[in-house]
């Protein structure tokens, strides 16, 4: 009788995967060989078999072979096993690092310990002298484990992990209209590829105002132009939000736009708080908030670092970047008019008349009648 075949990839590849799960490392890498001969690298299967092979591959010991393996996914079709191979492969090229002396006990040769014969009389006079107090102990105390210094290591490197790859994270806001705002950000890493602070940072975001646009190791969130008020409730919760990920304790931002409106045009006051003192400077971490359109002599205050004029080279247009000092209390604020076309024009028009109105009585009372038709 002829049993049905279960050729299915789960199928395949489970007696491998509970071999790997047992810790028997030699017999999964026994059963992905036939398997890893018909699945090439660039299949989705294929990735995956050559994952399991890598981590088996760790687990003998052998980093070099499991380093070369997730090499081989590179050519991948599958983007999240080909990040997963990445990230794999960066760990294990990581350089080791030696381990000090003083972590370890080191035991005597045997040629440094003393012989035992005579040693039974020289306890036993030891017994019958009187038993001395013991030493004081050392004021250090006995020697323990560096935990605390092992910790406090770990939480800078993650910081610096999530952190310090942004080498510029900018935000602009772009004055629309009157009333409105049109808000992008963007964070660029220096290793070119995305960090696991910005996937995070964009699946939280997911289902909100934002648009997003992932290019290599830039994110950019756009968000459509605003009421004033809402926008800059999305700024605060995606400021906070970054924060929360990056593991840092900072004050809720303080954001404000104020208008009149004088038909004519709007006057505009703008106030920013952003207390970075919570956060420490950081290897390449740049911050800036970007103005446009703004003129340089609107602004009031830029503490503690002054705003800079940036021109495109695309457009001709110019914008104010205002760099962000992290450690300290940042404050901008400034005052402009937003003119409004249609108010302007209407009192140009209305001027105009006016000024016709008065040629015509400066012209009768020159003698100078209505025209007249011919008799």
């Amino acid at each position: 009788m002829l049993q049905p075949e279960n050729d299915s990839p789960e199928a395949l590849s489970e007696p491998a995967r509970q071999a790997l799960d047992r810790g028997d490392y030699g017999r999964c890498q026994q059963l992905l060989a036939p398997l890893l001969e018909q699945h090439p690298a660039s299949t989705p299967l294929g990735g995956q078999l050559r994952l399991m092979l890598a981590t088996a591959q760790m687990g003998q010991g052998n980093s070099a072979a499991a380093a070369a393996t997730c090499r081989s996914l590179r050519v991948c079709r599958d983007a999240g096993l080909r990040a997963q191979a990445k990230d794999l492969q960066e760990v294990l090229d990581a350089p080791a690092l030696e381990r000090p002396r003083e972590w370890s006990m080191t035991l005597p040769s045997l040629a440094e310990v003393q012989p035992l014969e005579g040693q039974a009389q020289v306890l036993a006079r030891r017994r019958r002298r009187a038993i001395a107090p013991p030493p004081p102990a050392p004021p250090t105390g006995p020697t323990t484990a560096p935990w605390g210094f092992a910790l406090v290591a770990l939480a800078l490197l993650l910081i610096t992990a999530l952190l310090g790859g942004c080498v510029d994270l900018e935000t602009s806001l772009r004055f629309t209209a009157p009333g409105r705002l049109q808000i992008t950000q963007s964070s660029q890493s220096s290793t070119g590829s995305p960090l696991p602070w910005q996937r995070q940072l964009a699946a939280d975001l997911q289902g909100s105002a934002w648009k997003q646009r992932q290019n290599h190791g830039e994110l950019q969130l756009r968000a459509p132009a605003l009421p004033a008020r809402q926008a800059l409730d999305l700024l605060a919760a995606s400021v906070k939000q970054g924060a929360a990920l990056a593991a840092v304790d900072l004050p809720d931002p303080d954001f404000a736009l104020i208008e009149h409106n004088w038909l004519l045009g709007v006057r505009q006051r703008f106030h920013c708080s952003l207390d970075l003192r919570g956060l420490q400077p950081l290897p390449g971490l740049q911050l800036s908030l970007s103005l446009e359109p703004l003129p340089q002599r609107a602004v009031r205050r830029a503490e503690p670092l002054p705003v800079q004029v940036k021109r495109s080279s695309q457009d001709n247009s110019s914008a104010l970047v205002w760099r962000l000092q992290p450690g300290a209390m940042n404050q901008l604020d400034f005052t402009c008019w937003r003119w409004s076309r249609l108010g302007v024009g209407a009192l140009l028009i209305g001027l105009l008349l006016a000024l016709v109105a008065l040629l015509q009585r400066l012209k009768l009372a020159a003698g100078f009648g209505p025209p007249q038709l011919p008799a």
